[in-house]
């Protein structure tokens, strides 16, 4: 299980390695002129899926290079600094000795400052990401669908393409350049496609993949599901028979008027293994309506609060697993992220409170 401790200390290494412009075989070796290590290790310290602990052995050197005053970036020898480099690699020192001591159970709350979090669209190994969209329905597509038209856009093809566009930038921006990612839509989507970090855009209507896996996910209890009061889309369940609670959007008016305003739409936000490639992931960002898939995809990607909600969703399921039942408020048509530091925000979560601490003693026994 990775804790958000370990993740933070694996953060908080790859972030001195990044603001130095270096390359993880580029630290190796010059970690290596005073003791050999290779570039697998430095990217296994910072691999926050599954961080391998840094040797205490390591952390002063860490402090020492990273906290040399001015170029070149080099690693001096203890009984060659400065008074204002060891005055620099004291302070690197003791921040970086609290997150390791909090990778051993210290505190999780601060260290020297820094929350602990975590970065969900960042992946560090070699993918690939790819986002399965929903094809549009043929009434929803524009003229430029047409390929005999001289503007033919392929991009007609999509629904849900405000969250495709957020979510595509917002995964190439987290990874490095050469980390690819792709997006397909649900009718043209291979077995190969489903092998690697799979994201699933849209509901069981208009996204053929995303039922599928939906029902290889037995063990997660939330379910999608037409019913005939709602004009289109399908809303969510949880629970069978007198147990049942469904969650629907809410309209400005009750009326059957199919042009009537939406107020607040319902999102699912989950994040898995993937069934068929445990060694990668699976995340549905899903909703009743368009603007429901959009809001599931800004609760991690909207600036203002992602670092909030990565926070609140690594401290509330450790372990890393979760399905999330959102509301998303929409506003002069525009869907709202929802803030997961606000409790009305969350309609359902699984696995429940009581569940992820069974899970997580289990682990660690």
């Amino acid at each position: 299980m990775t804790t958000p401790g370990e993740v933070q200390l694996a953060l908080r290494l790859r972030e001195l390695r990044e603001q130095a412009n270096l390359k993880q075989q580029d630290l190796a070796a010059l970690f290596s002129k005073e003791q050999k290590v290779g570039a697998a290790a430095i990217s296994s310290w910072e691999n926050v899926r599954r961080p391998s602990s840094l040797p205490e052995s390591r952390v002063e050197p860490y402090a020492r290079f990273f906290s040399k005053p001015s170029p070149p970036l080099e690693l001096v020898p203890q009984d060659k600094l400065t008074d204002e480099h060891r005055k620099r690699r004291d302070a690197l020192l003791e921040e970086l000795r609290g997150l390791v001591e909090q990778t051993r159970g210290a505190s999780a709350a601060l260290v020297a400052g820094r929350a602990a979090t975590y970065r969900s669209w960042f992946f560090d190994d070699d993918g690939p990401a790819v986002i399965i969209a929903p094809d549009a329905s043929e009434e929803a597509r524009g003229p430029l669908f047409d390929e005999t038209d001289p503007n033919y856009t392929a991009l007609h093809r999509f629904a849900d393409l405000d969250a495709l566009i957020e979510l595509h930038g917002h995964i190439k921006a987290e990874n490095e350049p050469t980390f690819p990612v792709f997006f397909r839509l649900a009718s043209e989507a291979t077995a190969d496609d489903l092998s690697g970090h799979v994201v699933l855009l849209g509901g069981v209507g208009w996204n053929r993949a995303t039922a599928r896996l939906l029902r290889e996910l037995r063990r997660m209890p939330v379910r999608q599901m037409a019913i005939p009061e709602l004009y289109n889309g399908e809303i969510f369940a949880v629970g069978h028979g007198k147990e049942e609670r469904r969650f629907l959007p809410t309209f400005a008016e009750a009326s059957g008027d199919p042009s009537r305003e939406l107020e607040e739409d319902v999102a699912l936000l989950a994040r898995v293994r993937n069934p068929f490639n445990y060694n990668r992931t699976l995340t549905i960002c899903n909703g009743v309506h368009s603007r429901g898939v959009l809001g599931a995809v800004r609760t991690l990607t909207d600036a203002r609060i992602r670092e909030a909600n990565e926070l609140h969703l690594a401290n509330r399921f450790p372990q890393g697993e979760f399905a999330v039942l959102l509301r998303v408020p929409v506003f002069q048509g525009a869907a709202l992220s929802p803030d997961l530091e606000n409790p009305d925000n969350i309609l359902y979560a699984w696995p429940s409170q009581a569940e992820a601490k069974k899970t997580l003693k289990k682990d660690e026994s």
